[in-house]
């Protein structure tokens, strides 16, 4: 795809955001503005926070239609895409016969999915099996071509979570036993890390198949767009670990994974920021969004610290409106970082603000 319906003001988005990611504009700043939505009202007068039944699919092709275009308004550094939340975590361990169970968000707008850890213990694991012929392997395909369709000429398609790696040993036998296996079963560890990385590769490529590029690039729920065929790596397991296991369990079946592609975004939550610099060092490693958690300081108030850890490694961060606008009143802003700033009053605020920060330097 060339142009979206969604985001008149493709062409300038796309070439800053190419700036940022190519780490052009470390003295520059980026933004994407959330606004009020009734499309998200919507969705929470029908659903509750907690468990609910797998959605029709068409009816979430029409929401993210109906959200996006609420956003076609906006002159900030969004790209309008659809997130397939419902495959986001319980496809891999559905495609081997776990019990997937889905959750409705009504804050997003999302539907995701979980499953129950497959195995009883690690003397089951040559019971598993990948093929493609599985109902949830079929169901993620109409999916993603329903989506394509539905998107086509208007919105993109982002990319979705890989589940490799120690994320996969979870999805296998859970936390406790992932752990105590580095350890204790380092053999079966490594067998079924070498498991996920064909399991994940059978899937993204698949996505990549299906769905269109836009100008060459991926849309990305995680960093909104970026050139190339990209992937949404995560760490989260090693969050709960010292950067030395990270380095002995992580980063070679990442950096394989990640090499059949033109590399990878990365996210980390507020317990995991020990890991930032052997996260930076990944090879073919191109952007991460710093998360916030409950007990750690929020990445916005720390972002300088964080900029400075980070090299030139492009950063998106979190922030409210409010406390966004105060700091670029004072011209505090750190640079190199896409800022998404929630609680934004209208879409008139938002384009105000990117006014300045297109001209904005560090």
């Amino acid at each position: 795809m060339h142009t979206l319906t969604y985001k008149p003001n493709l062409d300038d988005v796309l070439e800053r955001l190419g700036a940022l990611y190519e780490r052009r504009a470390v003295d520059r700043v980026f933004a994407c503005f959330d606004i009020p939505s009734p499309t998200i009202d919507r969705f929470a007068e029908q659903y509750s926070d907690g468990f609910c039944d797998y959605p029709d699919l068409a009816d979430r092709a029409k929401f993210w239609d109906a959200l996006l275009a609420e956003r076609a308004v906006l002159e900030d550094d969004s790209v309008p895409s659809a997130y397939l939340s419902e495959m986001d975590q319980g496809l891999y361990g559905g495609l081997l016969g776990g019990d997937v169970q889905f959750m409705a968000h009504p804050d997003v707008g999302w539907i995701s999915s979980m499953v129950a850890p497959l195995l009883s213990d690690w003397s089951e694991f040559d019971s598993l099996a990948f093929d493609e012929s599985h109902v949830w392997f079929k169901r993620y395909l109409e999916q993603v071509k329903l989506f394509a369709e539905a998107a086509e000429g208007k919105f993109g398609v982002s990319h979705f979570i890989l589940i490799d790696g120690l994320n996969f040993c979870f999805e296998l036998v859970g936390a406790t036993e992932t752990y105590m296996g580095l350890d204790e079963r380092p053999e079966m560890i490594s067998r079924a890390i070498e498991f996920a990385l064909d399991l994940n590769l059978r899937i993204h490529q698949a996505f990549f198949e299906n769905t269109p590029s836009l100008r060459g690039g991926t849309a990305s729920n995680m960093v909104q767009w970026m050139p190339g065929r990209i992937v949404s790596e995560s760490v989260d397991p090693f969050h709960m670990t010292s950067p030395k296991y990270f380095e002995r369990w992580g980063r070679e079946p990442i950096e394989r994974l990640i090499g059949n592609f033109d590399g990878g975004v990365f996210h980390i939550h507020g317990n995991g920021r020990h890991l930032l610099e052997s996260v930076c060092s990944i090879e073919k490693a191109k952007a991460i969004f710093m998360g916030d958690d409950t007990g750690f300081p929020d990445s916005f108030d720390i972002c300088h610290e964080l900029r400075g850890r980070a090299g030139q490694m492009p950063l998106v961060v979190q922030v409210g409106y409010d406390k966004f606008v105060e700091t670029l009143e004072k011209h505090e802003l750190a640079g190199g970082i896409l800022y998404k700033v929630s609680g934004t009053p209208d879409a008139d605020s938002a384009n105000r603000c990117m006014e300045r920060l297109r001209e904005y330097r560090v």
